[in-house]
């Protein structure tokens, strides 16, 4: 019965896997600044994009990606390693857009619900671009 039980499920997790797109093509992961968490730059390696969580979304972490605003400002993490609430570099995006020009670089969750509640940026669930709404990749540390 156990064998059984295990098969079943082994080809439903392969299953699962092949019906989900690759978010970045295979290769070395990149240790330069791609993400800030908790006022720490983070290098990353992006893997796959995952389905919609159905409710579950609170084992992501927020990632706001910016449509506009400073030379410099990288995606910024709602946690990252170290963080209790920090969930292995699984993802949720959002949107972050400045309602203004700024030369503001946000580098926290902390901070940036601080420009959301003065009314200088606004943010929503969802994705800009082409970005996947739920995705895959853990947070390196970067290497010069």
């Amino acid at each position: 019965m156990f064998r059984r039980i295990s098969s079943v499920l082994a080809v439903i997790v392969l299953g699962l896997l092949a019906a989900v797109p690759v978010f970045a093509a295979p290769g070395q992961p990149t240790f330069g600044a791609a993400i800030y968490a908790d006022g720490v730059a983070w290098g990353t390696k992006g893997t796959t994009a995952l389905p919609n969580p159905e409710g579950a979304a609170g084992s992501f972490d927020k990632l706001y990606i910016f449509t506009n605003g400073a030379t410099g400002q990288l995606a910024v993490s709602e946690a990252g390693p170290g963080n209790p609430s920090y969930n292995g570099g699984r993802w949720e995006t959002w949107t972050a857009t400045w309602n203004q020009d700024t030369d503001v670089v946000v580098k926290s969750e902390t901070d940036l619900l601080v420009y959301v509640d003065s009314g200088a940026l606004t943010i929503h669930i969802g994705s800009p671009d082409d970005h996947p709404a739920y995705f895959q990749c853990p947070l390196l540390p970067v290497k010069d």
